[in-house]
C-alpha cells in the first residue's frame, strides 16, 4: 500500500504538465503553430493572359506546393518591363489561375524597375501602376495590377477566434533576435480553409532577420 502514495504522485505530476503544456502559465490555451514566410516576387495570371503569354490552353506545371493547400509555385516564369525598359527576368508564377493577373514585388525590385508602387492587399489593384509580360509565346501590357503586397495573415476561422480579430483586422508580428522589429499592420485574412501564416516581402524578411530568430510573436 505505500506504493500507492508515489504511484499517485507521479499521476498527479504528468497530468499537471499536460494541463500547463496545453494551457499555458496564464491558463490560456497555447498559441496554434505560427509559421512566418518571406514572399519573393512573383505573378498571378488569369487564363487570358496565360493564354497570350504561353500559347492558348497552356496548363501551369507545378514546380512546388506552397503552404496555404491548392496553392503552388509554377515552373514557368516571365520577363517584367517597367518604364525605360528595366526589367527583371524569371518572374516566377504562382498558381491557381486568378479572375484578374496581378505582379507582386518588393520595394528594392520596384526601384530597379522605375516604378512608384502602393502598398496594397493582394487583389486590390484598382489604378496602380501596369507594366510589360513577356512569356515564351507573346506579350502584353498590364494596364494595372502591380503591387507592393502589404504583410498580411491567413488564418482560419478558429485561429481567428483565438486571437479575437476579424476578417480585416491589422495586427502586430513581434520578431525578436539581433534586428528586433516589430510589424505594426499585419492584416488578418480569413478563410476556412486558410492554415494560420504570415506572409512579408523579401525586404521586410531581410529588415528583421527572420531567417536568424525563431522568437517570433502574433499578437492582436
Amino acid at each position: 500500500m505505500p506504493n500507492e502514495g508515489i504511484i499517485r504522485s507521479e499521476i498527479e505530476q504528468i497530468v499537471r504538465k499536460i494541463v500547463v503544456e496545453r494551457l499555458g502559465a496564464s491558463g490560456r490555451p497555447a498559441p496554434p503553430p505560427l509559421r512566418v514566410d518571406a514572399s519573393a516576387r512573383h505573378l498571378h495570371l488569369c487564363r487570358e493572359d496565360l493564354d497570350t503569354l504561353f500559347g492558348p490552353g497552356y496548363e501551369l506545371k507545378i514546380h512546388r506546393p506552397l503552404f496555404q493547400e491548392g496553392f503552388f509555385a509554377a515552373q514557368e516564369t516571365v520577363t517584367i518591363i517597367g518604364p525605360r525598359s528595366r526589367l527583371i527576368s524569371n518572374l516566377r508564377i504562382l498558381g491557381p489561375l486568378r479572375p484578374k493577373s496581378q505582379v507582386e514585388l518588393a520595394f528594392t525590385d520596384a526601384i530597379s524597375l522605375g516604378l512608384d508602387l502602393p502598398v496594397r492587399l493582394s487583389g486590390d489593384i484598382a489604378g496602380t501602376p501596369g507594366a510589360l509580360l513577356m512569356g515564351p509565346k507573346g506579350s502584353l501590357e498590364l494596364r494595372e495590377g502591380v503591387i507592393r503586397a502589404a504583410i498580411h495573415v491567413h488564418m482560419n476561422p478558429s485561429e481567428a477566434a483565438y486571437y479575437g480579430v476579424r476578417q480585416g483586422d491589422a495586427m502586430k508580428l513581434r520578431i525578436g533576435g539581433p534586428a528586433a522589429v516589430t510589424f505594426e499592420r499585419v492584416i488578418a485574412r480569413i478563410d476556412p480553409g486558410s492554415r494560420l501564416n504570415v506572409h512579408m516581402d523579401t525586404d521586410e524578411a531581410n529588415a528583421c532577420g527572420l531567417h536568424l530568430t525563431k522568437d517570433i510573436e502574433l499578437l492582436k
